[in-house]
């Protein structure tokens, strides 16, 4: 078996960003600089037969290459019961038309859609245990004012985790239309 995503890797100038942003909450476990990413689908562990289905399925994805822009910061969860602090993404059309065409891809090869989970685009930053409320906020408003963008995005990677670490199975490119 396997663990599997896809995700829209972030430049390293970003991430080293997003990563600087670190710090100030106690207990909060802050992702490493190079696990920084944008989720399009958690798939989760597969057959390595269906790894490779998986790949070859999301190989015949075509789409144009597209520019991101991340402006926020936020949290799921409140007060102590927070447990993820995360960098926004302004609002996209074609990142959504992208993780709709990553899901029919994924239909094709028998992995279910995630009718659990709405797509709220964003990076983890970082997993929060009971943390003070109040160090949360103070995080929250010190970082309102990130902004990073426009990001290009011309590809998009199937990865494998074990959860500790990230390896990349297969980047996917997207097409240039600036020609």
């Amino acid at each position: 078996m396997i663990r599997l995503f896809v995700a829209i890797d972030l430049p390293e100038d970003v991430r080293e960003r997003l990563h600087q942003m670190g710090g100030g909450v106690p207990g909060a476990r802050w992702n490493k600089v190079e696990m920084l990413h944008l989720t399009l689908r958690f798939i989760g562990d597969v057959p390595e037969d269906v790894a490779a289905d998986i790949s070859a399925e999301l190989a015949h994805i075509k789409f144009p290459a597209f520019d991101l822009i991340l402006d926020s910061v936020g949290c799921f969860g409140e007060g102590r019961k927070t447990r993820i602090l995360w960098a926004g993404i302004q609002p996209c059309p074609e990142l959504s038309a992208l993780k709709s065409k990553v899901d029919v891809a994924l239909t094709r090869v028998g992995v279910q859609a995630d009718r659990h989970h709405k797509f709220s685009p964003h990076i983890t930053l970082a997993r929060l245990r009971h943390p003070p409320a109040d160090r949360v906020l103070q995080w929250l408003q010190t970082c309102a004012g990130f902004y990073a963008g426009p990001i290009t995005v011309d590809h998009f990677t199937l990865y494998s985790s074990d959860l500790h670490n990230y390896r990349v199975e297969q980047e996917f490119g997207l097409e240039d239309l600036t020609d």
